[in-house]
């Protein structure tokens, strides 16, 4: 089955948010790498997919103290320095995601794909975890 492009893009930007949280280097430079050097395709991603992926990777190292904030508090006696890298990234990636409400993403959609993510690089624990978290956050947020 072919994956959406949006989709593809989210894994790139977590593969992207992977590399960065292990070098700290530039997010641009990171994601520039990524593409250039890593890309599993043959041919060059689509110009749409680039795009989102390296924005979503931006736009969620920006926010990361908002961000941080917002999974610390749900997460209850957890920082998410001490949670599972992935599960981390994938919770930080969905959290931009929700705050980014200009994207036209719905709620559900973005957790949705943060369980696919979780599901496909991560646990089937961390699928639950991921959910219950963003679930709450979610919540949190529309209060």
């Amino acid at each position: 089955m072919k994956k959406d492009w949006r989709r593809r893009a989210r894994e790139a930007a977590l593969q992207i948010l992977y590399q960065w949280d292990l070098s700290r280097s530039d997010i641009d430079v990171t994601a520039e790498t990524f593409f250039d050097l890593q890309w599993p395709d043959r041919q060059p991603p689509p110009e749409a997919l680039r795009e989102f992926a390296t924005a979503l990777a931006r736009d969620t190292v920006a926010g990361l103290t908002e961000i941080d904030a917002l999974i610390a508090e749900a997460a209850e006696h957890w920082r998410p320095e001490r949670m599972a890298v992935l599960d981390r990234l994938v919770l930080r990636m969905a959290v931009c995601e929700l705050l980014r409400r200009n994207t036209g993403t719905p709620p559900p959609v973005v957790i949705n794909e943060a369980i696919e993510l979780a599901r496909t690089f991560s646990t089937e624990e961390s699928v639950k975890f991921i959910n219950g978290m963003l679930d709450g956050i979610k919540r949190r947020m529309e209060k």
